[in-house]
């Protein structure tokens, strides 16, 4: 890839954003070596790694790489037989605290369900690493049982380091009391220049004046500058230090052996750790990349081999967000050149910078600021002309520069490369430079080559017009405000707006009434012509927007159509399995009367052979077959007319759709509000049919079997626990409220309400409805092992 081109489009800026993404030492190297790839399986493998690195961090936060440490050093000395140090076991110790916490993050996306995400994709990618990774569990504890800090052993490294720990400890107190007595003798009181205890050369000593030097008792280690205290180890101490110096010499010998097995295990781990070190500098890498992308709200870009480019919204990754103004930017379908026309300042040069700087980070496996479905394209080469190329040092003008630099690009570039050119032939005088400006854009074309191309020029307008292959754009003014829109219009050429400009910044009008005059006709009419398709443009513009708006709205109403079918479905089957639940239990009862009647009547032809009493009990079994028997008719196939007349309070009528017997409570001119047991609904006059009702079907006698039915039934099939996830707040409280009355009716207790966690909005829409409900005594978000906050349990009445 072109360096100078990657400096022109500021590409080492995203790099160095890239690296402060980054964690790990390794990984920030990784993130600085990162450069367009040429090849489309890498380039989408890439992509896809990120893409994946996105979707983990958004649900488990970012990889805890915090506290790694580069271990390559390390592991090189322990191969080749060194002795690491205790920093240098402690920092390995960290790293591989670092793995374990990484291996349980991959662990923690799984319980959160992201494994469904990991099998979509193919096993190559990021699964694979976190595979990979591999715990080293002996060294791990041998570490953290010998390494106390990045200075320090602990005592219990071994059973030896322990005692002479323990000896030096008890020999330090031993030689304390010494000193502690010769600062307290009498004899010695004169003596000392101060009653301190101080260490001189590693040996314990007390302050001595310079005179008692012959009277003290001991050996001389030091001086102070002025040479008036002498600083003197008592000779009762002498033999404590030396004993004391023996064992630290043991200690450090005790200490060199375990660093030195330690070291040797390290060795025997090394090419796991080295593995382990390879992967989490590459997983900080893809989490780097997919930090960057958070960061900057991108998405993934979709990558083709045939030159063709699409930005959708695109907004330039350095550019304030707060400011930018999105901008769409196509090229290599339709046109193979592109050139953008418009006042200074109108965002030219941004619209080309972005479209290089979208291709380059693309081609890195970097995701793109700009919306869904944008298309990106493989080029061999990126080449760019933008900005002052004013050389001092090698005396060339502006002009020369820019020549030298597009001289360089038509021989390097290729019909695989994508060429940007910024105010292309401007610098020198204006009808040579259109000229070459038209000459060099054709040499592009006769190569094949892809170009987008910012121009002043009417020339080039015209060109572009007449030219196949080539395409206007033009940098959106606003004639009203005089200010740009920084939006990127194509197909249309663009204005400068000069006289516009210079109006409004307070040239004289006559000034610019004569600049006018000298323009000829053919100028004139031209511009006019573009400021009719500006117009044209933006109302062309205001009407796909009216448009989208309109399909949007008809989305959402065919949405809340589907979902309103789909609620109605869903009570007319629980009403259905309601009444045949309601039915077998009918049927139930009153074949459970009709055994006992037959046992009684069985038993009165033993006791007396009594043939009234046989009748009576014949005749009230008839009797409840008959009570029994409207009821199933009613159900199967009642008397039905169709509605010749407007229907009133009370009137008994059929719901075709659900196959249900209601009662008429109101009307409206289209739809009825009409209930059957517990339910009511609005139905349309068209799905209503009027019901005839026979004095046999007793609806007075058939209420209270139909009560206890109901609650019977209630008994048999509610469940303990409803679950609310995934449903609107809305339809969540309705569906609960009937879950409700069937667990009160069927003293159900406690229930279970499973609404999880998501943003806490229907948790807390089912608190207060819980707060308010007449059946709820009392209720609470679950605990732990019960779903904590994701789940909360009622208490009924």
């Amino acid at each position: 890839m072109d360096k100078r081109s990657l400096r022109t489009l500021e590409y080492d800026k995203i790099i160095n954003k890239l690296v402060d993404k980054a964690i790990s030492p390794a990984g920030k190297a990784m993130c600085e070596e990162l450069t367009p790839m040429h090849n489309l399986e890498g380039i989408e493998q890439s992509l896809l790694e990120t893409g994946q690195a996105l979707e983990f961090s958004m649900k488990a936060g970012h990889i805890p790489l915090g506290g790694i440490k580069d271990i390559a050093h390390s592991l090189k000395r322990a191969l080749i037989g060194g002795v690491l140090s205790i920093e240098e076991l402690f920092n390995i110790g960290e790293f591989i605290y670092v793995c374990k916490k990484v291996i349980n993050y991959s662990k923690s996306i799984e319980r959160r369900g992201a494994d469904d995400l990991q099998r979509s994709l193919p096993p190559h990618l990021i699964n694979e690493k976190f595979e990979q990774l591999a715990l080293v569990a002996d060294l791990d504890r041998n570490i953290g049982r010998c390494i106390q800090t990045q200075t320090e052993m602990a005592d219990e490294a071994s059973a030896a380091l322990s005692a002479i720990r323990r000896n030096i400890k008890v020999s330090n107190g031993r030689i304390n009391d010494a000193l502690n007595a010769v600062i307290q003798s009498t004899t010695y009181r004169n003596m000392l220049q101060d009653a301190v205890i101080t260490m001189r050369g590693g040996r314990f000593c007390v302050p001595i004046k310079q005179e008692y030097k012959a009277s003290f008792p001991g050996v001389v280690h030091d001086a102070s500058g002025s040479g008036a205290t002498l600083f003197m180890e008592p000779m009762s101490v002498v033999a404590l230090n030396n004993k004391i110096k023996e064992l630290q010499a043991e200690e450090k010998e005790e200490i060199q052996r375990i660093l030195s097995v330690l070291s040797q295990e390290v060795a025997l781990d090394a090419p796991i750790l080295s593995l382990n070190a390879e992967v989490l500098t590459y997983l900080d890498f893809i989490f780097a990349k997919a930090a960057l992308a958070l960061d900057m709200n991108a998405s993934q870009p979709d990558f083709n081999d045939h030159g063709i480019i699409n930005i959708k919204k695109g907004r330039h990754p350095l550019l304030n967000v707060e400011k930018i103004v999105p901008t769409d930017i196509w090229l290599g379908d339709d046109f193979s050149a592109l050139l953008i026309t418009g006042p200074n300042t109108g965002g030219k040069t941004v619209a080309l910078k972005t479209l290089g700087l979208f291709v380059l980070m693309g081609m890195s496996g970097l995701f793109v600021p700009a919306a869904h479905g944008t298309q990106l394209s493989i080029f061999d080469n990126v080449f760019a002309d933008i900005g002052d190329e004013q050389s001092i040092e090698q005396s060339l003008s502006t002009f020369s520069a820019h020549m030298t630099n597009i001289v360089r690009i038509l021989g390097e570039c290729t019909y695989q490369s994508l060429v940007l050119f910024d105010e292309l032939g401007a610098g020198t005088d204006p009808t040579e430079g259109a000229a070459l400006a038209i000459s060099i854009i054709r040499n592009l074309l006769a190569k094949g080559t892809k170009a987008a191309i910012t121009t002043h020029y009417a020339e080039l307008k015209l060109f572009a017009l007449s030219t196949e292959n080539v395409e206007n754009g033009a940098v959106e003014f606003d004639l009203a405000t005089l200010s740009p829109t920084y939006r990127l219009l194509i197909g249309v050429p663009g204005k400068s707006n000069a006289f516009a400009i210079a109006s409004r910044l307070g040239l004289s009008q006559d000034v610019i009434t004569e600049a006018k005059q000298i323009l000829s006709q053919d100028d004139i009419r031209f511009e006019d012509i573009i400021t009719d398709l500006e117009i044209s443009r933006k109302a062309v513009r205001v009407e796909e927007e009216r448009a989208e708006s309109l399909r949007a709205e008809a989305q959402r109403l065919t949405m809340d159509l589907e979902n309103q079918k789909t609620r109605i479905a869903n009570n007319r089957d629980k009403i259905l399995n309601d009444a045949r639940a309601e039915a077998k239990i009918l049927v139930a009862r009153a074949k459970e009367e009709a055994d006992g009647i037959i046992k009684e009547m069985r038993k009165i032809k033993q006791d007396s052979g009594s043939t009234r009493a046989a009748e009576e009990q014949r005749a009230k079994l008839r009797q409840k077959t008959e009570e029994l028997q409207p009821q199933q008719t009613a159900t199967s196939a009642p008397n039905l007319k169709k509605i010749h007349r407007p229907l009133v309070f009370g009137d008994h009528v059929y719901i075709v759709p659900l196959k249900q017997s209601a009662t008429v409570v109101s009307v409206t001119n289209r739809h009825a509000q009409v209930v059957f047991g517990s339910m009511e609904m609005k139905v349309k006059h068209a799905d209503l049919m009027l019901e005839e009702i026979s004095v046999s079907k007793k609806p007075e006698k058939t209420a209270p079997y139909v009560s206890s039915a109901i609650k019977s039934s209630k008994s048999l099939v509610v469940s303990n626990s409803i679950s609310l996830r995934g449903m609107l707040v809305e339809e969540a409280l309705e569906e609960l409220d009937k879950y409700l009355d069937d667990a009160y009716l069927a003293n159900a207790g406690n229930v279970e309400i499973i609404h999880g966690k998501g943003t806490g909005a229907l948790r807390e829409a089912v608190g207060r409805y819980l707060k308010k409900h007449p059946h709820v005594k009392s209720y609470r978000l679950g605990e732990f092992g019960e779903g904590d906050s994701g789940i909360t349990i009622a208490e009924l009445k």
